[in-house]
């Protein structure tokens, strides 16, 4: 699949429909061509990749614009994958935030991060138990997008990482490429 990402001076100010649509398919192909998530989700979504891309256009819609369309329960949902480890997770937070940062302006981004990391959190305590320590960057990237959201901050401050590595720096487990 291509995953192309559009030019970082054509990143959209503000979520619509639409472009909500074209970051969900846009992240979900970049899911389906990695080595690391690529198979959990192949065998979670057998055959209704087309229903879970829509049910996920409802999901960021109705967060980021108040739609309140999607009537699912996250933590359910997620409930029968067992194969989910740690680095799953950084994966999954490292190609969905880079998604969002590269079709979004700052603000706009935001919108998207904060929940996103938020609900990361969620699955993972769910998942590892209640005494399972969030990654520090993880924390850390959730604290500077709040700030951020309430005014403590003009803009984001993402964590300073190298040319190239993955969004957000240094989330535990191996990248894609280390595997």
């Amino acid at each position: 699949m291509n995953h192309e990402l559009p030019d970082a001076a054509a990143r959209e100010r503000e979520p619509t429909e639409a472009n909500v649509r074209a970051l969900v398919e846009t992240f979900y192909r970049r899911v389906d061509d990695d080595p690391l998530l690529g198979p959990i989700f192949a065998r979670a979504l057998a055959g209704r990749w087309d229903e879970h891309l829509a049910t996920m256009t409802t999901f960021w819609s109705s967060l980021v614009l108040g739609s309140k369309q999607y009537r699912g329960n996250v933590q359910e949902a997620h409930r029968p994958i067992d194969d989910v480890e740690p680095r799953h997770f950084a994966r999954w937070l490292s190609l969905f935030l880079s998604t969002v940062e590269s079709r979004y302006e700052p603000a706009a981004a935001v919108q998207f991060m904060e929940p996103a990391l938020r609900i990361a959190q969620s699955l993972q305590l769910s998942k590892f138990g209640w005494d399972y320590q969030i990654p520090v960057e993880q924390q850390e990237l959730l604290a500077a997008l709040k700030r951020q959201r309430t005014g403590g901050a003009p803009e984001p401050r993402f964590p300073e990482r190298p040319d190239a590595e993955p969004f957000p720096a240094k989330f535990i487990g191996k990248s894609a490429d280390e595997q």
